[in-house]
């Protein structure tokens, strides 16, 4: 099922995603409103994983988080049950992923805090309607993310190297998507790089670690963000005993406008 044609609010996408009927990627899905990348940890973890959110602002914008054992998040989302509202989640054990599910309300703990952090899908909205096209919504499929060679700074026991999803343009559209995009730093603001993906540490364009290869036209540059899967790389790092992200591309929508974000 097209969840994006077939339906017109965040809430009627939730509830799709919630009864069973949708699992897949959320680029492009409801237009106008923000998106989220996810990451629950047990309580004695929240603080640190705070720091490296603040500590990180461009990889890792807070958009907000819960109370300890808290599945609802009112002020972003109505109608919000975060144990089962996004398509697909990641279950991990010592840093390493050990499932996918569609729900994790078997899993659920009184200890559990929730993030939410910006997404790149939200400021696709923006680029789009300056004439700019987005290569992962032209070819429907997910976005392109690759784990660099720079450093985040560390909090407590997260820490690791910045990931960075890819969209290929012109290096005139690359210009102005920079101007764009500087006008959403909750939702990872203006490209960290363009052009020769080695100098970042990509060793291969063609080969992401996470989401889809996408064309690459003559005469465009890789044009790179700092990407809300960054999180999952520190997981892997702090290796903490339990932790639950969403699966990459399949995130977490909310009520709020993208317009909304700068008052963030």
């Amino acid at each position: 099922m097209d969840a994006n044609a077939s339906l017109k609010t965040p809430a009627d996408i939730r509830r799709l995603i919630r009864d069973g009927h949708y699992s897949g990627h959320t680029s492009g899905f409801a237009p106008g409103y923000v998106q989220a990348n996810v990451v629950i940890l047990p309580e004695k973890y929240a603080y640190d994983f705070l720091g490296f959110c603040q500590n990180n602002p461009r990889a890792c914008p807070l958009l907000g988080h819960t109370e300890a054992g808290a599945t609802e998040l009112p002020r972003l989302a109505q109608d919000l049950d975060i144990r089962t509202d996004i398509p697909k989640y990641r279950v991990y054990e010592l840093g390493q992923k050990v499932s996918e599910q569609t729900e994790i309300t078997s899993l659920w703990r009184k200890d559990l805090v929730t993030f939410l952090i910006g997404c790149s899908f939200s400021f696709e909205e923006a680029l789009l309607a300056d004439g700019i096209e987005v290569r992962n919504i032209t070819e429907n499929c997910n976005v392109p993310m690759y784990v660099t060679n720079q450093a985040c700074h560390r909090s407590g026991v997260f820490g690791g190297n910045m990931v960075v999803s890819m969209r290929p343009m012109t290096p005139k559209d690359a210009i102005r998507a920079i101007q764009i995009c500087s006008r959403f730093p909750s939702v990872h603001g203006a490209p960290v790089h363009f052009g020769d993906p080695q100098a970042i540490g990509i060793n291969d364009i063609k080969r992401p670690n996470f989401g889809d290869a996408v064309s690459i036209k003559p005469g465009e540059v890789p044009v790179f963000w700092p990407c809300g899967v960054t999180p999952q790389v520190a997981i892997a790092t702090a290796r903490p005993d339990f932790c639950i992200t969403h699966s990459p591309g399949h995130m977490l929508i909310l009520d709020i406008k993208n317009t909304a974000l700068s008052s963030f």
